[in-house]
């Protein structure tokens, strides 16, 4: 199913009893229940979005169900347990992100496995990273944030297989004044950094918009997304692009740049875990429903400090 951010107007609500012996049935139940990406309301009560292949599906089970001695209900719904749409919508993309989670840390630890040298069967492993990065999508049904970091990652551990490239040339950041800058909604810390890197270091008066593609805004200058000029490259994040692409040599700012690489990649590099805290505050800020552009000004201000102090520190 192609995923969207909108939140249905209605639901599908399957409620199921089974017999207490029947143990093996309610674990083969479970497993396709996961498979399909449905939300645990409670013990036995699922929900997906009301949608004619999800009816089939619960209609499938309903039948399994019954078939198993049990007892199943299958509804058609607007709210439940008071919750409307997009508090259900935003449960479903907790529970995919909880899921990319999983898989980031399995994905950072093969990379950590291989950076100095690709292990037999690094092909192979990345392949299967995919295929599960894969299914995990097509039960993406809101499109969480999530998935486009996970993508990011693997591609990045996928050039671990490849032949080193030269670096490119340097920018002249004269070429890149009073521009409009597209990144991803709800920011954290490498997309937020990266904007205060280009506030500070680089253009001065830039304007920032967000959208999920670069194709929104095509007079925008993309950061931190897929297959962008600007964004993860080798074992850099993209603030450490920026600090390359434009040869910025400010001993804090570089700092920063380990600190964010540590807190996005998860991968120990620099040992830096100061950024870890500055992180989970804007995760936190977009639980509390902050708009993009305000994250984006709270998180200049967190920047503006821990530069001030990294430079009085030298």
């Amino acid at each position: 199913m192609k995923s969207t951010s909108a939140a249905p107007r209605g639901w599908l609500l399957l409620l199921y009893s089974l017999p207490a012996k029947k143990t093996a049935s309610r674990v083969s139940l479970w497993r396709k229940l996961k498979k399909i990406g449905a939300y645990a309301l409670k013990t036995s009560g699922y929900v997906l979005p009301d949608e004619p292949a999800h009816l089939e599906r619960f209609q499938w089970l309903v039948q399994q169900v019954r078939d198993d001695g049990g007892d199943a209900t299958l509804a058609r719904v607007t709210e439940i347990e008071g919750l409307n749409s997009e508090d259900l919508a935003r449960m479903f993309n907790e529970a995919r992100a909880a899921d990319y989670a999983a898989l980031t840390k399995a994905i950072n630890q093969l990379i950590a496995a291989n950076r100095r040298k690709l292990a037999d069967g690094f092909v192979d492993a990345i392949e299967k990273l995919n295929r599960q990065f894969q299914e995990l999508r097509a039960i993406d049904y809101f499109a969480c944030p999530a998935a486009h970091d996970v993508e990011m990652l693997l591609q990045r551990a996928a050039a671990l297989s490849e032949p080193r490239r030269n670096s490119p040339a340097v920018l002249e950041v004269e070429r890149f004044q009073r521009r409009i800058w597209l990144t991803r909604p709800r920011p954290e810390i490498d997309r937020v950094g990266s904007a205060w890197l280009i506030r500070r270091f680089i253009d001065p008066r830039a304007k920032f918009v967000f959208a999920p593609k670069p194709g929104a805004h095509p007079d925008a200058i993309p950061f931190d997304m897929m297959d962008v000029e600007f964004t993860h490259h080798g074992d850099d994040c993209s603030f450490e692009t920026l600090l390359k692409r434009f040869a910025i040599t400010d001993s804090a700012a570089r700092r920063i740049g380990e600190m964010i690489h540590d807190a996005d990649l998860e991968d120990g590099k620099f040992q830096r875990p100061e950024c870890i805290g500055l992180d989970l505050l804007m995760k936190g800020w977009a639980r509390l429903g902050l708009s993009d552009g305000e994250i984006l000004e709270k998180g200049f201000a967190c920047f503006d400090a821990l530069h001030a102090a990294l430079r009085r520190a030298g």
